[in-house]
This record gives structure tokens, C-alpha cells and sequence, in this order.
């Protein structure tokens, strides 16, 4: 049996067909073929229980198997009896019921074991047993290409060159005496003809659970459970989408707080929880090998990717905590800081308004904020930033040699070319009409215009609170009270974040509808060209308010006597008196914090709330015994169709805060840091106690997001270099410490008189009539303010335009973009290719199962033939001494 033995799937959507059976209609093409349904009858008559003879798993609620306790439940089908039904209503789902009863005949001929039970806590559920005998598992593990132990690898293993930590480490990896490690073998695709040489120890524990469980999902999705023409309909996940069945699910193998007395039962659950998912071992490594051999190797390689990417974050957090302490300290020490804050000074500088409804305002009332400032620009923000440009290659660099490992170890270093089926849903012909890509742009783009003139509006309605008098006393600061600035940045924040969880849900049907539409043949097709489509969404969605602040506000904003409007009416927002980086940074710390905030409350106490409301609601006041394995799964929460996406996104979301943006915010990976811990922990309770078992997938790597990271960090380069070039002030500093501070009168190198240099001068009586609101009331005696640029003061000849100063700013941004880029670059190409994404050990082990596979499988397959040759070869070589023999009497004749 291959992949070309699957049979053709309906044309239609999911839900199609089943709006007739709300209206209690029988579709007369539907053939639902009679030679199948007394076999069907009598098995399930013969097996159906009443809730009188159910001692027997009574006394054992966790047990795996049928009532014989022979027969280990690989899967589980869960439906509602319509013979239950009130009576005006059962022909309604008459239907359903016929395309049940086919499709479980279909099952039971494709090779599968069925037995049905009454739930002990809903008279109206039924629950569907499901057994892959040996025979199927042998076929449908060939199919699937399942490897499997050929041989002990006595191949010596080359201790790491971090191996001298193991004193250290031991105390952080789990519990050994309770997590075994598996012997470690060669292994290659099962063969049904090859099996003596295949480890077979005993035949119910050859496949593993999550590998049988694996077998009956893949024939469930193929079963047919009805017939319309030449066209044959089937599918579990249709069935589910159309109310036949309500789950379908494997069980897990125990209670996760309560180890489990059969013999039979690993207690992987109860192990993991204790190891993995309990809050006192938030210290400890995760128990990989045993996450993927209960869950899958998809859920095994996001735990391995979530586990490195985390330990890496502990450098990069060590490093960023240490730049944000060095420019705590410097915050009392900066010369420029002390110029802003310093009476004489700062204190007799009148800046002029920054929006129309504005007044004139005083230089020192930025004292607090050019103070928070100067923690994150500085000059140890600039060698954080090339220090994470390289961090990030070598995060990706050594994750490539772990994953090549965990392909090795896991079995699925040729997953993608081999083993991995296509999905049932891929010659289905699709009729969806889909939503245009680019109005889902459009709303992002018009979200981000919305949320600019939210800005502009509260910025000129706090600015209007603010009563100037027309004397300079009137100016000083009001620091015991926020500042409008401060105020727009952080409810601008705020509505920012509101807005970008809103559109997440419109974002991904848009999506899944595109991707839809091109049917790509594999799931791991479907999930890499929905992870694309998704992440430009949400890259646009959570990234663009800061790209904004970082790269647009206060850029294009004119000057005073002549400012720039936004579509003719509201004036260019201006930056912060501080600068627009701390808005960056607020904007950071906001969206970080509450996306974190945001999903721990999804993934914990929605899941958690949910069970408990379910729980309470079939609890049965008369029903005092202990419900079965099944029925407790049943309780817990289906798994997402999307799978991990969701989770991987939450942390590439993350990752890019990490690296896009840290010039601006040197903690973000220490709150990430923080995050992660946690998340490991939730990731793990959640999994592991709220969520019914997952259906076990392959997977090779983690798939499109790994070039997604790729073009993250490059992206990375070129935003950092252009945050401290275009939105610090830190090359402006620069220029003028090493060029201009000689032109000011000092005798060397200094940054006295910074701030003066810093500021144009513009006259009062220049202001435009535009300008000159009347709501407004301005001081008469101010004929010069200051404002943040490098122009020509009034009278001169070249009258606010730029000056020379300008000129060796700009290209000294350029000069820095170029040589950053290039020296991180170059670096980059050089760390890339000294360290290789394949160890040279596994290489050679690699190379070694190889040869042993072909030796070990072409010596079966040459003893076969021989075998089927051989009565051939005796016939024949009868044949020839009969010859001879007839030879000898003619000639002797």
C-alpha cells in the first residue's frame, strides 16, 4: 500500500452537506452500501455495554484497553446517540446516523477493531474504541515509512566539548532514575517482508503508542463514509466539522497527578507533569526524548527550539542588563543631561511650540526625561546593538547543529523526501472564494493612520489643559504632573496594542483562506505557506507603530515659521522634547508587557476555566463512580487545528522585539528571558494537564519559520544601525565632540555647549497666521525660541536653512549605516561558515546506519528471493538429472 492507494475526496467544503440534516432532509444520491452494516450490527450489538455491567473498568478508570484487556485503545471517536433523541426529534439525525454506521464498517474492513461504551456521565454520548491490530500496523507503518531499531549503534560517541560541565549541569537535567534513556540503535523504515530483521521483542510494545496512534489517525482520515455518484466522501475531519462525531483523539496513559497501577501503563503523563510541567522544576531541563516520544516530534522539536532559544537569551540578557546599569549610572554624570537640567541654562532656553494649540515651553522641563534618556542612549547601547547582530547569527548558527542532532536521534533526518503522506484535503477541488490579500493591508494601514492622529488629538487636547501666562515665571516646570508627551506615548501604546489583538483574529481567517485556495500537498506545505502569510501580517501589525516612531515621526516636520501638515489639516507630530527613542522604548515596553500579560491569561486561565465549567456541568449528583480513561479526556480541551502556529508565533514576535529594536531597549531580553521561563512551565502544565493528548506528527525542523528567523536577524542589522543613526542622538553627539567642540571656544574635546549647538534659533514675529491660533494665548515678550535642528539663524543670509553642521550629521549617519553594516555582515558570512550546521559526529553516524541499513535489508531481502527460488531451483535442477539420466539410456542403447 502507497500513498496512491488513498481515495478520492469530495469536492465540496466541510459544512456543505450538512445544513439538510439540521432541516431533517435525506439526500436520495447519498449510497450508503448494505454488504458492510450487518457485519457492522452484529460487532457493535455484541460489544455495546449497559451501565449495569461495567464493573469491570469501574474498578480500573484508567485502563487502555477493551473488556477483554487484551486489546490496547489506540484512539478514541466520540459521537451523540440519535436512539436517544426525543422522538419528534431523532429524524433529524437519521443521517448522521447512516454515515456513522458506513463509516465505521469502513474502518472495521480496512483492518481496524472497534467497540462502543455508554458514557457513565451523559446518557447521550457514546464512545467508539478504536484498535490497530498487528497485521494493519505492519502495513500501515510501511506506508507511513515509520523507522524502527535494527541494531544496538556501538558507533563510540565523541564526548561534546561542553561534556566538562556535566558536574555542574547534572543537577539542572531531569530526574534519570525516573527518565530512563532508551538504548540507543541504528533504525531504518519498516519493511513488512524484513521482519526478523527488525528488534522485535515483543509484538505490542514494537510501535509505540504515539506511532499507533499515528497509523489509526492516518486511516481514520481516509475511511469513506458515503457515496454520492462516482464520488466517494470521506474523512474524519468532515465528519467532525459536520457534527457526526464530537472527538476524535488518542488518550493519554494516565492521570497527569496520579500514577497509574496497570502494569502495562508507562505513567509517561505522570512522569511528565512531575518533571516537566510542575512548578518546582522550573530549573530543570525538559525531558525532550520523552516529550517526543508521547507527543510527537512536532511537539518535541518546538520544546527543543523553545529550550535553546532561551538558554541563548541568558547571554544576551546578562550583556543588556549590564548596558542598562551603566547608563542608570551615567544618567547624574552626562554632561549634555546636566545642560538641560541646569538653571542658568536649560532654565533660560524658551523653546518654541511644538503643534499649533501649543505654548512656548521651557528646555528644563525635559529634565526628567532627558535623564531617563541617557539609560538607553548611550554609548554601551551602541555595542549591544553589533554584540546582538552577532548574537543572533550565533543563536541560529548552533541551533542548525542541535536540530541536525535531534534529526539524527529523533529519526527524521529524511522525513520530508520520504515518510510524510500527502493530506487528505489535496485533490479536493476548492470553490472558496477568497478575500482579496491586499484589503487586509489596507486595514493595517489604515489601523496605523488611525492610531497617528489618535496621537496628534489627545497630544493638542492635553496641551490645551496646560494655562501658559504671558510671563516667563508662568513657563517653569510642572514635574509633579505628567507630561502631555508622556501621556499621548503611553495611551497611544495602549490603544496600539488593543488594536493590533483585535485584528490578529481577521488577519488569520484572511490567511488560512489564501492558503487554502492553493492546496498545497503535505501539511508541512500547508503550515510553511500559512506561517508566511501569517507572519506578514502580524509583522505589520505589531511592528509598524514602532517603525513609525522609529523611522517617521519627527522626521518631516519643517520647522516653526514654515511646519508640515498631514493631509492639509493636522500638523506633523513632532518628537518628544527627550526625542523620539523613549517613546521607542515606551512603546516596546508596553506591547512586550502586554502581549506576555495577554497570552499567559489565554493560555492558562481560558483552558483552565473552561475544563472547570465543563466538569461542573456533566457532573452527575447520583453517578458516584469514577468515569473511564476516555470519558476524562473527554473533559479536557481539543487541540488547536493550527496546531503549534500560535505558539511559534508568539515567540518570533518576540524574537523580533529582541533584535529589531534593542538599540532602543537593552532590557527587552532580559523581559524575554523572564517570559520564557515562564512560558516553558505553561506551555508544559497546559499541554500536559488541560489538553487532551495531541495526535503525534512528524516533523523534521521547524519548518518556514526557521527562514523567518534567518530574515529577522538580517533585517536586524539594518534597523539598529538606523535607531542609533536616525532616532538616537548619539551620532550627533559624536560629531560634535570630535569636530565642533574646538569651533565653540573649548580648548579640547568636550560636550560643554552641546545643547546650544543642538538648538536653531527662530523669531517669533516669522510665525504664520496658520500658526498663530487664537485659542491660544502667548507671551508678547518672547522674541526668540529654540527648536531641535541645525538651520541658519534669522538674519542671516541663508535664513533657516540647513547649516553646515547638518550637512556632517547626515553624512556621518551614512558613513555609520555603511560601516556597521558591513563589519556585523561580514562577520555574520564569517561565523556562518566557520561553524557547520552538521556536527562531523553525526555525519558519521549518518554514514554508518547507511551502510548498515542496506547491508542488513538486502541480506533479508536476498534470503527471500532465495527462499521463493528455491522450490523453483530444485524443480528445475530434478528436471536436469532426469535429463542426464534419459541420456545415459539412449546412448547405452
Amino acid at each position: 500500500m502507497n500513498e496512491n492507494d488513498i481515495l478520492e475526496m469530495d469536492s465540496a467544503p466541510e459544512t456543505e452537506d450538512f445544513d439538510d440534516v439540521q432541516l431533517g432532509m435525506i439526500d436520495e444520491e447519498a449510497v450508503y452500501p448494505q454488504e458492510f452494516l450487518p457485519t457492522y450490527q452484529s460487532i457493535k450489538e455484541g460489544t455495546v455495554l449497559n451501565k449495569a455491567d461495567q464493573v469491570e473498568y469501574n474498578n480500573k478508570p484508567d485502563s487502555l484497553f477493551f473488556n477483554d484487556g487484551i486489546r490496547r485503545i489506540d484512539f478514541i471517536l466520540v459521537y451523540e446517540d440519535e436512539d436517544k433523541k426525543e422522538f419528534e426529534k431523532r429524524h433529524m439525525f437519521q443521517r448522521r446516523k447512516k454515515r456513522r454506521e458506513y463509516f465505521e464498517a469502513s474502518l472495521m474492513n480496512m483492518g481496524l477493531e472497534l467497540e462502543a461504551m455508554p458514557s457513565v456521565l451523559n446518557d447521550n454520548l457514546m464512545y467508539v474504541k478504536v484498535h490497530v491490530p498487528w497485521d494493519v500496523q505492519c502495513t500501515y507503518a510501511e506506508v507511513l515509512h515509520i523507522k524502527v531499531p535494527i541494531d544496538v549503534n556501538t558507533t563510540p560517541f565523541r564526548p561534546s566539548m561542553w561534556s566538562f560541565f556535566n558536574c555542574v549541569t547534572k543537577y539542572f537535567r531531569p530526574n534519570k532514575e525516573l527518565i530512563t534513556e532508551e538504548t540507543d540503535s541504528f533504525t531504518a523504515p519498516f519493511e513488512k517482508d524484513c521482519l526478523d530483521r527488525f528488534r522485535i521483542e515483543k509484538k505490542d510494545n514494537f510501535f509505540t503508542p504515539s506511532m499507533k496512534s499515528r497509523m489509526a489517525y492516518y486511516i481514520l482520515s481516509r475511511a469513506p463514509y458515503e457515496i454520492r455518484g462516482n464520488m466517494k466522501k470521506f474523512g474524519i475531519t468532515k465528519l467532525l466539522g459536520g457534527g457526526v462525531y464530537k472527538a476524535a483523539y488518542p488518550l493519554h496513559d494516565c492521570r497527569f497527578n496520579v500514577k497509574s497501577t496497570e502494569e502495562s501503563c508507562p505513567n509517561e503523563r505522570f512522569l511528565l507533569y512531575k518533571e516537566w510541567a510542575h512548578p518546582k522544576n522550573f530549573y530543570k531541563m525538559q525531558p525532550l526524548d520523552l516529550i517526543r516520544k508521547y507527543y510527537g516530534e512536532k511537539i518535541g522539536i518546538y520544546c527543543a527550539w523553545l529550550g535553546f532559544y532561551t538558554f541563548m537569551l541568558a547571554l544576551a540578557a546578562v550583556v543588556g542588563l549590564g548596558c542598562f546599569i551603566y547608563g542608570y549610572q551615567m544618567q547624574e554624570t552626562s554632561t549634555w543631561s546636566k545642560e538641560v537640567c541646569d538653571p542658568e541654562i536649560g532654565g533660560k532656553i524658551v523653546m518654541c511650540p511644538q503643534c499649533d494649540l501649543c505654548n512656548y515651553w521651557m528646555l528644563n522641563s525635559t529634565c526628567d526625561t532627558s535623564k531617563k534618556l541617557i539609560i538607553f542612549d548611550n554609548f554601551g547601547t551602541l555595542v549591544f546593538a553589533v554584540f546582538m547582530s552577532i548574537w543572533v547569527t550565533v543563536f541560529l548558527e548552533f541551533w542548525k547543529r542541535y536540530q541536525a542532532e535531534l534529526e539524527y536521534e529523533w529519526d527524521t533526518v529524511e522525513f520530508l523526501e520520504q515518510e510524510e503522506p500527502p493530506r487528505p484535503e489535496y485533490e479536493a477541488k476548492c470553490i472558496y472564494e477568497t478575500t482579496n490579500p491586499v484589503t487586509g493591508i489596507v486595514l493595517i494601514l489604515a489601523s496605523i493612520v488611525a492610531i497617528i492622529v489618535y496621537r496628534l488629538a489627545v497630544f493638542l487636547s492635553l496641551s490645551l489643559k496646560l494655562k501658559h501666562a504671558g510671563d516667563l515665571k508662568n513657563l517653569e516646570p510642572i514635574k509633579e504632573y505628567v507630561t502631555p508627551q508622556m501621556a499621548t506615548s503611553v495611551t497611544a501604546g495602549l490603544i496600539s496594542f488593543v488594536v493590533i489583538m483585535i485584528l490578529n483574529t481577521l488577519y488569520e481567517r484572511v490567511a488560512i483562506w489564501i492558503t487554502d485556495f492553493e492546496l498545497p500537498r503535505t501539511r508541512t506545505d500547508y503550515e510553511n505557506s500559512l506561517t508566511l502569510k501569517m507572519f506578514f501580517f502580524q509583522f505589520v501589525n505589531y511592528y509598524s507603530s514602532c517603525f513609525y516612531i522609529a523611522f517617521v515621526k519627527g522626521k518631516i516636520v519643517g520647522y516653526p515659521g514654515k511646519p508640515v501638515y498631514l493631509l492639509g489639516k493636522y500638523r506633523n507630530e513632532e518628537c518628544d522634547p527627550g526625542g523620539c527613542l523613549i517613546e521607542l522604548t515606551t512603546q516596546l515596553a508596553i506591547i512586550m508587557g502586554g502581549k506576555a500579560i495577554w497570552n499567559n491569561i489565554q493560555e492558562v486561565l481560558l483552558p483552565w476555566a473552561k475544563n472547570l465549567i465543563f466538569r461542573y456541568c456533566t457532573r452527575s449528583a447520583s453517578q458516584k463512580v469514577e468515569p473511564p480513561r476516555w470519558e476524562q479526556d473527554y473533559t479536557l480541551q481539543p487541540f488547536s487545528q493550527l496546531g503549534l502556529f500560535y505558539e511559534y508565533l508568539e515567540m518570533v514576535i518576540q524574537f523580533g522585539f529582541v533584535t529589531l529594536f534593542v538599540a532602543s531597549f537593552p532590557l527587552a531580553p532580559v523581559l524575554a528571558l523572564i517570559n520564557n521561563l515562564f512560558e516553558i512551565r505553561v506551555d508544559a502544565w497546559k499541554i500536559t494537564t488541560q489538553f487532551r493528548r495531541f495526535v503525534p506528527e512528524k516533523a523534521q525542523d521547524i519548518g518556514a519559520w526557521q527562514p523567518i528567523l534567518q530574515g529577522i536577524t538580517i533585517l536586524a542589522v539594518a534597523t539598529n544601525a538606523m535607531i542609533i543613526a536616525f532616532t538616537s542622538d548619539m551620532i550627533p553627539r559624536l560629531v560634535y565632540y570630535w569636530s565642533f567642540s574646538l569651533y565653540e571656544g573649548h580648548t579640547d574635546h568636550s560636550m560643554k555647549g552641546y545643547i546650544n549647538s543642538s538648538l536653531s534659533f527662530f523669531n517669533t514675529s516669522a510665525f504664520s497666521d496658520a500658526t498663530m491660533n487664537a485659542q491660544v494665548e502667548r507671551p508678547s515678550n518672547i522674541t526668540i525660541c529654540r527648536y531641535r535642528d541645525f538651520r541658519f539663524p534669522p538674519g542671516h543670509p541663508r535664513e533657516y536653512e540647513y547649516n553646515m553642521y547638518y550637512w556632517h550629521v547626515v553624512a556621518a549617519k551614512m558613513a555609520f549605516i555603511i560601516v556597521v553594516e558591513h563589519i556585523v555582515y561580514l562577520t555574520k558570512f564569517i561565523l556562518a561558515h566557520v561553524i557547520p550546521d552538521v556536527p562531523y559526529t553525526i555525519k558519521e553516524r549518518l554514514k554508518r546506519e547507511k551502510y548498515l541499513t542496506q547491508v542488513i535489508l538486502h541480506e533479508s531481502k536476498l534470503k527471500l528471493v532465495t527462499k521463493h527460488l528455491k522450490p523453483f531451483v530444485e524443480d528445475m535442477s530434478s528436471q536436469m538429472e532426469a535429463g542426464k539420466e534419459n541420456e545415459v539410456e539412449v546412448s547405452e542403447c
